[in-house]
């Protein structure tokens, strides 16, 4: 099966978007502070640490889901339980930000973010076929389950 190879893109995918969004938050900081903008009276040097914070945290995160996936990639085995639900989340952020970014930004963007989610839900469906097929296969050879 190329579960394998599907993870690993993915992981690099969501590698190269949390840098990509890490430099695209600091560029707009920088503009916001250059620029000295400002929106309903907020100071402006808090608008732009503010976008830089929020920046390296979502960039933090993607990175942190890239590493998820590059581990179950090269284990080649399903990420267990927190791990698949930071992945889900990464999923549907994925879902959302694809339906914000139509309107935003335009079909590209759109194209782009659900090629990531499908690579995420490909790769969550393609390791859940093996643990749910490992206890099944173990109890229909009459073996019985070891205690964990």
């Amino acid at each position: 099966m190329a579960r394998r190879p599907v993870a690993a893109v993915a992981a690099v995918t969501l590698m190269l978007e949390a840098v990509g969004i890490a430099l695209l938050n600091w560029i707009l900081g920088l503009v916001v502070d250059r620029q000295q903008m400002s929106m309903g009276g907020i100071d402006t040097d808090a608008m732009s640490v503010g976008t830089w914070v929020a920046g390296g945290l979502f960039g933090l995160y993607l990175l942190v889901c890239g590493v998820v996936l590059l581990r179950t990639a090269v284990r080649d085995r399903a990420p267990g339980r927190l791990a698949r639900i930071l992945l889900i989340i990464c999923a549907v952020v994925h879902g959302l930000l694809g339906a914000f970014s139509v309107g935003l930004v335009g079909w590209p963007a759109f194209a782009f973010m659900m090629v990531v989610l499908g690579l995420i839900v490909l790769t969550l469906l393609g390791y859940e076929a093996e643990s749910a097929a490992g206890p099944s296969a173990e109890t229909a050879s009459g073996d019985a389950p070891s205690p964990a």
